[in-house]
C-alpha cells in the first residue's frame, strides 16, 4: 500500500465514522423526541386546582430583612440596582 492509497483508506474511514456518528445522532434525538411525545400522551402533567393557587399568598417579610435585601444589592451593583419587588419561592 502506498501513501496514496493509505491517505485515501483513511479519507474513507473517516467519512463512514463521521457518517455513522450524524446518523446515530439523529437517530436518538428522533427517538427522545417520540419518547417525551408517549410520555406526555400515557400521563400528561397534572393540573393544580385552583383553590391551593390561591391558598399560597405570599407572607410579609419583615422590613429589616427588606432592608438588607435592598442594602445588599445596592453593595453589589455598586448604587445601579435596585428592588422592586421581593416574593418568597
Amino acid at each position: 500500500m502506498n501513501d496514496s492509497e493509505s491517505f485515501s483508506f483513511a479519507l474513507k474511514l473517516m467519512a463512514i465514522g463521521l457518517s455513522t456518528v450524524f446518523v446515530v445522532l439523529i437517530l436518538i434525538i428522533q427517538f427522545g423526541k417520540l419518547l417525551i411525545k408517549l410520555v406526555n400522551k400515557i400521563a400528561p402533567e397534572e393540573e393544580k386546582p385552583q383553590q391551593a393557587v390561591a391558598a399560597a399568598a405570599p407572607a410579609a417579610i419583615a422590613p429589616d430583612v427588606q432592608q438588607a435585601i435592598a442594602k445588599a444589592v445596592e453593595q453589589i451593583t455598586g448604587g445601579l440596582g435596585r428592588v422592586e419587588k421581593i416574593e418568597r419561592i
